[in-house]
């Protein structure tokens, strides 16, 4: 008999919760077989299992949180005591199931064939109630979070698949027909605003890991912003010349990244991180590429790792398939911890500019605003062209404001003349 407890998940977290079982008392196992999703403060994962067997007990209902270093599942050996116990018991057991337990009445006994000596009975279990057809973590979540019993509802995805509008619709639907509680005036009201609370809501691991960073970020990084407005128009018209009828070609963040990369390599004081310990300033030889994505579960900064030996249609191919990763909740820990640099695209989010902060442990991140039409002076005359705004928030400790406007100038110039830069790369 083997326990697997919930391994190191690194990155310091101490505790994962149980999303759902993949396996069910009684099932047989092999090395590698996924047997639980958890959610950490990080992401969802699945946790295959270190030993072959049989499941014999799982510690812990979904929605549970388990430390790390606990038990999480403990896998009997179908060769071992569990098989011989079965196997004199006469139960027939061992030969469907590996030693699952019989249920009274849950089973019936069927007659053996005749083969010239006495073999055990064998059991026929009755089929379980139908699983649910739930693929999306963010449907299950969504469901958990609002306590929908998702074996009450009936898919409206393909083949049955509950989908969110499904979880959505249970929820107003039961909204309609509970009855509006009274307001309760219990909670005192705090006397610095003399206004009772509305509500209080426990942090997530997430959240409580965000908090984390960017409060390390505040205390520990003396932090300076510089930023310039940018002539995007031939960014712009770049990528309209790289879209065909059967090619869409990079799409425009790649075209950012490409150039954000470029400007690493030329200014590595931005790449780097500061070693407190031995007070020493830190370069990387290469560019892990951070892309801040707003999730369900909040803001998640996955990196392109080795960026920096990526063509611009790699870097898209990239960028995309972390895009719907972090939309699914499926980013691994090293995606979500390797960045080296972070470019953030707040311009999605219809604002010009922000003064964000740093990533910790990193040095520095570089935003980009909302393109728009704006009046702007070309050869002297007013023009309407695509504006845009870059700004660069830098720990003072690694260079001076020289280097950090010299690297913001670089990645703005790229971005006013790109093909002039591309010939450059």
């Amino acid at each position: 008999m083997n326990t697997f407890l919930l391994p190191d998940l690194g990155e310091g977290l101490t505790e994962a919760e149980i999303v759902r079982w993949l396996v069910k008392v009684g099932d047989v196992v092999v090395v590698d077989t996924p047997v639980a999703e958890v959610e950490t403060a990080k992401s969802i994962v699945e946790l295959p299992s270190p030993y072959a067997g049989v499941i014999e007990e799982l510690h812990g209902e979904p929605g549970t949180t388990i430390p790390v270093g606990k038990p999480l599942i403990t896998v009997g050996d179908p060769a071992g005591e569990a098989y011989r116990e079965e196997e004199r018991a006469g139960s027939g057991n061992v030969l469907v199931g590996y030693g699952t337990t019989e249920v009274s009445g849950a089973g019936r006994r069927r007659k053996p064939r005749s083969s010239g000596r006495s073999l055990p009975a064998v059991t026929e279990t009755v089929p379980e109630k139908r699983v649910p057809l739930v693929i999306s973590p963010l449907v299950r979540r969504l469901a958990r979070d609002a306590e929908v019993d998702l074996r009450t509802l009936d898919g409206s995805g393909p083949d049955g698949l509950i989908v969110r509008r499904d979880v959505e619709l249970a929820i107003a639907r039961r909204t309609q027909l509970e009855p509006a509680p009274a307001v309760q005036q219990t909670q005192p009201a705090p006397t610095r605003t003399g206004l009772p609370e509305l509500r209080r809501t426990p942090m997530s691991g997430f959240r409580k890991a965000v908090v984390a960073t960017l409060t390390r970020s505040r205390a520990e990084i003396p932090e300076a912003t510089t930023w310039v407005d940018v002539d995007a128009t031939a960014l712009i018209d770049l990528r309209a010349s790289l879209r065909t009828a059967t090619d869409p070609g990079p799409g425009l963040l790649a075209l950012m990244a490409r150039f954000t990369v470029a400007g690493l390599l030329k200014y590595p004081e931005l790449n780097g991180y500061v070693d407190t310990e031995r007070e020493e300033l830190v370069q990387y030889d290469g560019v892990n590429l951070g892309l801040a994505a707003q999730t369900d579960r909040g803001l998640v900064v996955p990196a392109v790792a080795n960026a920096h030996s990526m063509t611009t249609r790699g870097l898209d191919a990239e960028i995309r398939r972390l895009t719907e990763s972090a939309r699914e909740g499926k980013l691994t820990q090293h995606e979500l911890t390797s960045g080296t640099f972070t470019l953030n695209n707040y311009g999605s989010f219809g604002v010009d500019g922000s003064a964000a902060i740093i990533n910790h442990p990193q040095v520095a991140i570089l935003g980009v605003g909302r393109i728009i039409d704006r009046p702007w002076v070309v050869d002297g005359e007013l023009a309407i062209r695509k504006l845009t705004q870059l700004s660069l928030v830098f720990d003072h400790r690694v260079c001076d404001g020289g280097t950090a406007a010299a690297f913001l100038r670089f990645v703005a110039d790229a971005f006013e003349n790109p093909a002039s830069a591309f010939a450059d790369l």
